[in-house]
């Protein structure tokens, strides 16, 4: 027999999960929905503190606890204080918050950020509306008077609960854990497996046996849109069900080599920015700065601009005439793009600073998480800036990125003022993950309405970090074609 502590995202409580308790026990579960404290003072701590105490009410050896949403930070405190007694916890359309982080970081509403940034004492979090719910989520499956009860239920939310950090000590670093996912919100488990393989290696821990993920085609709030398919999917989550993700073939400790053979050629290191320099070449030269993707962990060994990758693709563009250069700046997390922002404009500067460089003939190359980067440029576009080029980008922030407001959308950065963009030379992965394909499109769209011209470079078969995951011929020539097509118009 099952035991679940249900706990509820931001402004709700206990009774929004009043149509999930009765099929769960039903099946012959046990379920105890949980109110958080609402008072104004309240923390993320006070939370911890309100889960912990029905763990202890219940004389139970184990229990479920499930976190939707929000509520993933206090229920993961109250695993981390008591693991002996959790038997799982399952993430309900939440994020993946590590020690220090906050919940702010993962609220998709940049009104909320404004509140929360202002100077003094911020005040409570107002409850949405009905109409405003979806600025938190998908409210796809809730129909009108759904959202009404949602707000009826609602309450406003003390905002040290956001802005508290979750601290975790590792202690329930063993639980097993389950993720539902409502693949309204555009998430879903072959997303996350993309992430698994491309991203940070600290997601690689999603490909532990002992996850299991689900997928509820519905929005962001399951137990009211479909509460009897919310419940069967967490008893079959209690029972250890669920799909697996396939763990990276490739040993991230040990980068695989670049996928094609370049010569090693002088590198010159000034701060965050590596020149690599054509041999022999007289007089300033254009050059090519290449921006890595992101989020990448702040202890990274070795970084971007000494991975095999990026070495790889600076020389690839000094081997043709052009200085290779690469920026590797500090984007660790989602809310840290302003930072690498400014990294990338300081890497910029001392490029162009170079006496070895010509300050006039200038590309800038992003990658993947880095795509997002791009914004500033597309929008203000230097003269000097004579290329933009994109491989693999996302091009808006994905489903849950909130908290990287307005600035950072390239999909929508187009002049509107009669300005040209600068000419884009954009690589497209066949095989993206439908999520960041989606905001590739957007963008391929919005440029010919802005009659900015783009370049296409398709490789049908390749996966999102295709240079590692497909190093075939149809990748070593789209790499190969690219690299040219942006040394070519460096030198027009």
């Amino acid at each position: 027999m099952s035991v679940f502590i249900l706990v509820s995202g931001p402004f709700t409580d206990a009774r929004v999960w009043n149509e999930v308790t009765g099929p769960l026990r039903d099946a012959g579960a046990q379920a105890y929905p949980v109110t958080l404290s609402g008072r104004a003072g309240a923390g993320l701590q006070t939370h911890v503190d309100d889960v912990v105490a029905v763990i202890d009410s219940l004389d139970m050896p184990e229990v479920v606890l499930v976190g939707h949403d929000y509520a993933i930070h206090p229920v993961l405190g109250a695993a981390d204080r008591r693991p002996g007694r959790t038997a799982r916890v399952v993430y309900l359309d939440a994020g993946l918050p590590q020690d220090g982080d906050t919940a702010l970081a993962l609220v998709p509403d940049p009104a909320v950020h404004q509140l929360l940034d202002t100077a003094g004492e911020p005040g409570p979090v107002p409850a949405p509306g009905p109409q405003e719910w979806q600025r938190w989520g998908s409210t796809e499956g809730l129909s009108a008077e759904r959202l009404r009860l949602l707000s009826s239920l609602a309450a406003p939310q003390p905002p040290r609960t956001l802005t508290q950090p979750l601290r975790l000590t590792g202690a329930a670093a063993h639980v097993p854990t389950s993720g539902i996912l409502c693949t309204a919100g555009g998430v879903t488990i072959d997303t996350v497996e993309m992430m698994v393989r491309n991203g940070p290696p600290q997601l690689r821990g999603l490909a532990d046996p002992r996850v299991g993920f689900f997928e509820l085609a519905t929005g962001h709030w399951p137990m009211l849109s479909c509460p009897d398919e919310l419940a069967a999917v967490l008893i079959r989550a209690a029972a250890g069900e669920g799909r697996r993700l396939t763990p990276p073939e490739e040993d991230r400790a040990v980068p695989p080599p670049f996928l094609l053979d370049v010569p090693e050629l002088p590198r010159v290191r000034n701060g965050r920015l590596d020149l690599h320099l054509p041999e022999a070449a007289a007089g300033p030269l254009p050059a090519v700065l290449f921006v890595h993707g992101g989020p990448v962990p702040r202890d990274r060994e070795p970084g971007p601009r000494d991975s095999p990758f990026f070495l790889g693709y600076a020389r690839l563009a000094a081997s043709l005439g052009v200085v290779g250069a690469v920026v590797e700046h500090r984007l660790h997390g989602i809310t840290d793009y302003a930072r690498a922002a400014d990294d990338v404009a300081e890497g910029v500067e001392l490029l162009r600073a170079d006496p070895r460089v010509d300050p006039e003939r200038i590309a800038l190359w992003f990658f993947s998480g880095g795509g997002l980067l791009a914004a500033d440029w597309i929008a203000a576009a230097p003269d000097w800036l004579r290329v933009l080029a994109l491989t693999y980008p996302f091009l808006e922030p994905l489903t849950g990125w909130g908290a990287i407001g307005d600035r950072f959308f390239p999909a929508r950065a187009f002049p509107a003022d009669g300005r040209t963009p600068p000419p884009v030379v954009l690589t497209r992965a066949g095989r993206e993950a439908p999520q960041i394909a989606a905001t590739v499109e957007k963008f391929v769209t919005a440029a010919a309405e802005a009659k900015a011209p783009v370049e296409i470079i398709d490789v049908p078969h390749g996966v999102h970090g295709f240079e590692i995951h497909n190093p075939g011929e149809e990748s070593r020539e789209a790499v190969l074609q690219a690299v040219r097509t942006v040394a070519a118009r460096l030198r027009a």
